[in-house]
């Protein structure tokens, strides 16, 4: 299964930041940003992605997190 986030995450130490912590509570999936994206995808690919949860993890560093359809 792969989910899809628009972010508003545009420096990479942050996104680097964030993937480390997104996987302290999701170690087995693989998770990367796109920064080039002018969406600055977040992409997670896993077998248990809990989307609700990697919202609420970015809205608590201050970011805006939404699932790109």
């Amino acid at each position: 299964m792969v989910e899809v986030f628009k972010t508003d995450v545009y420096e990479e130490e942050k996104s680097i930041s964030i993937v480390q912590k997104l996987l302290q509570y999701f170690p087995d999936n693989k998770i990367n940003f796109d920064l080039d994206d002018c969406d600055k995808i977040l992409r997670i690919e896993g077998e248990n992605i809990f989307s609700g949860k990697i919202m609420e993890l970015l809205n608590e560093e201050g970011h805006e997190c939404e699932i790109l359809d």
